[in-house]
This record gives structure tokens, C-alpha cells and sequence, in this order.
């Protein structure tokens, strides 16, 4: 059964996240389309100089050209420098027959929702994104026609971390605390509590996907 899977990620460790820092209050939205050679994104929020000038500041981003015009939306051709781009996206999420739904950002965040052929394409792809140094908070699964239920059976070790996160706003937007912080306040490594994320993050999708009495639960 395919899996249907909401992610943020940090535009620091991703993309355009100088074009980001320079219109906080915009919306970059990927425009989805199989027949451009590079991607094009719609800009909401800010006037068309703002957000051309946001674009060049980028130093990821080689051109820019405007495409349409609306009243509410601007939509560009981007050209990235290579190595650069769209790419850190792209790789990590579709190596295993992922398909990008939708990815946008705003407020130095993306928020990417992503279709796999099954829960072990997920993790695959979660830890594909660890590897690269890339912080995902999985936000959301279903397999399409539900999210998750209220109970889990997540460990203490894994319950713990995440109530202490909600509680510091280590999920909120901006973060109100990092990552290595937040270890420090459970008396954990930064590694430990990374994989213990990660863990719960399994957990939780086991649980929405296998049928009862089937659920793995790790520590």
C-alpha cells in the first residue's frame, strides 16, 4: 500500500534559503510539471521586485526570468547553479519510486508532502536525508485515506523526546530550540536523540500502515 507522507525541512539545509531570509514574508511554492528542463516556482506575499531581488540574492540560483504576472501570484523559471537547487529535494525523496506531491516554503521552512510505494521506502527515505545532514520532522502519514489515530505504542525513551520537543517548540516555526539544545535538556547526545526520533517517527507510521498486532516498536 502506498504511503502518503508530510515533511519539513529546513531551507538552511535544502534550498533558496537566502532567497528565503531575504522575503520572510513570501510563499515559494514548486510549480509540479514533467516538461521543464529546470523548475519554476510561484511567489506569494511580496511585490515583484521584492521577490525578483530575493531570487538574486541567492547565490544558488544562476537566472531568474519572470513568467506570468497576477494579481496575487508571480510565477518564475529558476535556473540553479549546478549542484545546487531543487536537487536536494528531489534525490532523497524519489530514489525508491517516490513521487513529490507538493513542496513549498516560507519562513526559512519547506514543507514537502511526498507519496511512496510503502513504509519502507519512507524510512529509506528519511534516513537518505539524515545522511545528508538534512533535519526532517515527519509530520504526517496516512495511506492515503486517513492520518494517524490518537494511540501509539511509542517507547518512554521515544514519548519523552517528543513531548519534551512539543513542550520547547522544537516544532514550532521558527524553532524556539535546536536539536542539540534539546539533547542537552534530556542529558542525551545529539546523535542519541536524532535516532530516537527517528525511531518514534517508524514507530508511528508502523502503526498507521501494518495491521494490529503487527506494529514494531523500537527504542
Amino acid at each position: 500500500m502506498s504511503t502518503i507522507a508530510e515533511l519539513r525541512l529546513p531551507a538552511t539545509e535544502t534550498t533558496l534559503a537566502t532567497a528565503l531570509e531575504n522575503a520572510p514574508a513570501a510563499t515559494f511554492a514548486l510549480e509540479s510539471s514533467v516538461s521543464k528542463p529546470h523548475p519554476s516556482f510561484w511567489v506569494t506575499g511580496v511585490e515583484r521586485e521584492r521577490a525578483t531581488e530575493a531570487f538574486d540574492a541567492d547565490p544558488s540560483v544562476e537566472r531568474v526570468e519572470l513568467l506570468v504576472e497576477t494579481q496575487t501570484r508571480l510565477l518564475f523559471d529558476v535556473r540553479f547553479v549546478d549542484g545546487d537547487g531543487i536537487q536536494s529535494l528531489y534525490d532523497p525523496l524519489l530514489v525508491d519510486g517516490g513521487c513529490l506531491l507538493e513542496a513549498w516554503a516560507t519562513n526559512d521552512w519547506w514543507q514537502v508532502r511526498a507519496r511512496f510505494p510503502d513504509r519502507d521506502a519512507l524510512v529509506a527515505a528519511y534516513d537518505r536525508l539524515d545522511d545528508r545532514g538534512i533535519t526532517a520532522d515527519l509530520r504526517r502519514v496516512s495511506d492515503g485515506t486517513g492520518d494517524l489515530g490518537p494511540e501509539t505504542q511509542l517507547t518512554p525513551q521515544q514519548r519523552e523526546a517528543l513531548e519534551a520537543a512539543l513542550k520547547h517548540g522544537y516544532f514550532e516555526i521558527p524553532r524556539r530550540i535546536s536539536m542539540e539544545e534539546l539533547a542537552d535538556e534530556l542529558d542525551i547526545s545529539h546523535q542519541a536523540l536524532s535516532e530516537r526520533f527517528r525511531r518514534a517517527y517508524e514507530t508511528l507510521v508502523d502503526e498507521e500502515l501494518q495491521p494490529t498486532g503487527e506494529q514494531s516498536v523500537t527504542e
